[in-house]
């Protein structure tokens, strides 16, 4: 179960207060919102933690097989433009942007959204909430994102400047110009 407090009415929250806040609490998982929400992750269950754990296995051998990025986990807070504090449950980035980040800024929640996300919604996660949080990276230059959902039976496709797709589950993923010769089976 995710909790989330709105703080805007009573105080606004840098970048650098919110990495305060996350190194004081670290054992609590803490995304902020673009709108200035503090969002309380729950831990997930072993079932919801084998499949992310599958999924960043399928990128990071594609990854290590190509060396075109990064891959980062879901302890990774990314510091978007937009103001949200995101960690999304895979994450990449092209090698380039990565490595034109200081080593400060590689060190601490990097100033950078990545170009490729995927998030797998929990059988307590909300879609809208999910669907909002797709929607920031996208707005932070997200290049493409997947938002699987086996609740729903579905998948939905995010990409820059596209309205989402939605596809039914089972179905082969493509990660297109992105992640070039990427492909992910979902079940």
């Amino acid at each position: 179960m995710t909790t989330i407090l709105d703080l805007k009415p009573l105080i606004k929250l840098t970048s650098e207060d919110f990495y305060k806040l996350c190194q004081i609490n670290r054992d609590i998982p803490l995304e902020l919102s673009r709108n200035g929400e503090l969002i309380i992750m729950s831990p997930v269950g072993g079932e919801r933690g084998n499949q992310e754990a599958n999924l960043i296995t399928d990128v990071s051998i594609w990854n290590r097989q190509n060396k075109l990025g990064f891959v980062f986990s879901s302890s990774t807070i990314f510091d978007l433009a937009n103001g949200g504090k995101r960690s999304p449950d895979v994450a990449w980035i092209k090698k380039e942007r990565w490595e034109s980040l200081t080593l400060e800024q590689r060190q601490k929640f990097p100033p950078i959204c990545p170009d490729f996300v995927i998030e797998l919604r929990s059988p307590s996660d909300r879609l809208k909430p999910l669907q909002d949080k797709m929607q920031e990276y996208l707005d932070a230059g997200l290049k493409l994102g997947w938002l699987i959902n086996p609740q729903d039976n579905n998948v939905e496709i995010y990409r820059t400047n596209q309205s989402v797709e939605v596809l039914s589950l089972p179905v082969s993923l493509s990660g297109e110009d992105v992640l070039p010769n990427f492909d992910l089976l979902v079940e």
